[in-house]
């Protein structure tokens, strides 16, 4: 249960000539086990401890899908929490409360994940992080701080929110963990196994036993490796900040015609999700959703939370057909930006990330391109896509370059036998 991937950029030249998007799946799962098998044993030590897929099982076609560790009666969940070390005290985190949100908004802006040239760290805002962490059916005590004794300051957070998943045929209810960040300076004081040992007791403790979560560092063991895809909208400002680099064939010049979009959009149609749209959203994204191995099933009190806009949050457009007035389709993208560190001129990347979209009767190419021309008339400067679901469709087509590193996503107390396609994914966290 872990941090989510670094914020990093890509090669533009070379990104935009890769014609291949997919991988092989089987060579990719080969490299991860050489690459875990060569780390040192103490890096996984506690993974091992935990109900989770290990390595030594892919492919051992005796192990069944489905749950690792049984549930056990509430009664014998353990009730007191972890003991911390002398110096640090458990704290719950009231999302509610503007003092306590603005705690953890300057705890992640100053720790939180950055890229591996220390460029850029995600800069998730007291809005954002609000809608991520009170959806319906929340429980505080799952938001969990870690707080020294002497001074109350917020040092360590973790959280879950609850989601219903399905996985193949099973229902299941599960813990989405998010968000775990510790202070630069206590790094080396093992708080991250307690914490989410801590955040697992109390989600027992609601009778839920299974989780999901990503991590941008490999662990036992994922369900499956993503890549994340950057779409240019801003390209001066992506390379004066080091987010982008020039090919040695590629000029400021071609760079800005290669990815220039057009002035406005093409869909008939299209406008901004409202409440009313709810329901037909609802359905759309249901139906869609079905088709993919592992995802979420959401629910009209929940697509009303995760998609109606939100001002520097959330960006919801649906397709309404001109003579039925019949949602057709719809997609959606939420904001997260980036501290640029070190920079005298830019302190801020504006970033749009994919989220849920769904194409019926407009092209999905078609209907992502008007997502990007909004973008940028949002003055976003760059659009990343994850290549779950459907999007490999429009990678290459909407000029989308190749990002560094992976992420991964695993099943907490959940095996699935075989590792999925990207493809095979219909779950986003954030």
């Amino acid at each position: 249960m872990a941090d989510n991937v670094s914020p990093s950029g890509s090669n533009e030249e070379n990104a935009i000539q890769d014609s291949t998007i997919g991988s092989d799946l089987k060579n990719a799962i080969d490299n991860i086990v050489q690459r875990f098998q060569a780390e040192s044993d103490l890096q996984h030590k506690f993974w091992e401890t935990q109900p989770v897929g290990q390595f030594k099982d892919l492919g051992n076609s005796s192990l069944q899908e489905g749950p690792i560790e049984q549930a056990i009666p509430l009664s014998e969940v353990r009730q007191e929490p972890y003991n911390l070390p002398a110096l640090f005290e458990w704290t719950v985190c009231d999302m509610g409360s503007d003092e306590v949100c603005n705690e953890v908004y300057l705890l992640l802006m100053n720790n939180y994940v950055e890229d591996d040239d220390n460029l850029f760290r995600f800069n998730y805002s007291k809005e954002f992080l609000q809608w991520g962490l009170r959806p319906p059916g929340y429980f505080q005590s799952w938001h969990i701080g870690v707080r020294v004794n002497a001074s109350k300051k917020l040092v360590a957070f973790i959280t879950a929110i609850p989601v219903k998943m399905r996985v193949r045929d099973e229902v299941v209810q599960m813990a989405e963990v998010n968000f775990l960040c510790v202070h630069k300076k206590l790094r080396s004081k093992r708080l991250t196994p307690l914490m989410i040992k801590e955040v697992t007791r109390r989600v027992h403790l609601e009778n839920v036993w299974q989780a999901a979560y990503t991590a941008g560092v490999l662990l036992s063991t994922p369900v499956t490796a993503c890549q994340y895809w950057n779409r240019t909208l801003n390209p001066k400002k992506l390379i004066d900040v080091g987010f982008s680099r020039l090919g040695e064939r590629m000029t400021m010049s071609r760079m800005m015609k290669l990815h220039k979009l057009p002035n406005s959009t093409v869909t008939p149609g299209l406008r901004n999700m409202e409440l009313r749209d709810v329901p037909s959203v609802t359905v759309l994204l249901r139906n869609y959703l079905s088709q993919f191995a592992v995802a979420p099933i959401f629910d009209d009190e929940e697509v009303e939370h995760w998609l109606l806009p939100q001002e520097n949050v959330v960006e919801s457009y649906v397709v309404e057909d001109l003579d039925t007035h019949k949602i057709t389709d719809f997609f959606s993208f939420y904001t997260l930006p980036s501290s640029i560190l070190d920079n005298p001129k830019y302190s801020t990347l504006k970033v749009a990330y994919s989220f849920y979209n769904v194409s019926t009767r407009t092209p999905l190419i078609k209907l992502m391109q008007d997502a990007l021309i909004i973008a940028k008339e949002k003055d976003f400067d760059v659009f990343n896509a994850l290549d779950v679901m459907e999007n490999e469709q429009y990678l290459m087509e909407l000029k989308f370059g190749r990002g560094d590193g992976q992420l991964y996503y695993y099943l907490y107390n959940y095996r699935l036998r075989d590792a999925l396609e990207p493809s095979e994914l219909g779950l986003l966290l954030l």
